[in-house]
């Protein structure tokens, strides 16, 4: 890992998105209706976005771990995007962008996972269209 104790410790905050496309209305009614047979879509997939947010330094090896003060995933859906922002603070020395990439990532792969049984068209973007 690069040598941060030279490095002040300050307020750091990151904001990360990803998109989950998918291919037909019902299941954008799905996911709002909580119709998926794997569970609340929306709400398994902010678990499991704040376990990933907390978990970067086990899985990216030159993250340093640290402290995360705040963590938080907004979801908004238009046409058949579900669109995920994950947003990190921490007060540290070093920023928290990998942390909130890894945790955007694991959102939308959680989605991914729990839509592809009733959506074979789905699909993860950066980028909304």
């Amino acid at each position: 890992m690069v040598d941060i104790t030279h490095k002040s410790t300050t307020l750091r905050k990151a904001i990360a998105q990803a998109v989950v496309r998918v291919s037909n209305d019902a299941t954008i009614q799905a996911i709002q209706e909580r119709r998926v047979p794997k569970g609340d879509v929306l709400e398994m997939a902010k678990v499991a976005g704040l376990f990933a947010a907390k978990r970067t330094a086990d899985m990216i090896p030159d993250c340093h771990p640290l402290p995360i003060e705040f963590a938080t995933v907004r979801y908004s859906i238009e046409g058949l995007e579900v669109r995920i922002e994950m947003e990190i603070h921490t007060i540290y020395k070093t920023g928290v962008e990998v942390e909130a990439m890894h945790a955007a990532s694991v959102v939308a792969l959680t989605m991914y996972d729990m839509l592809k049984p009733i959506d074979k068209g789905v699909e993860i973007s950066p980028y909304a269209c």
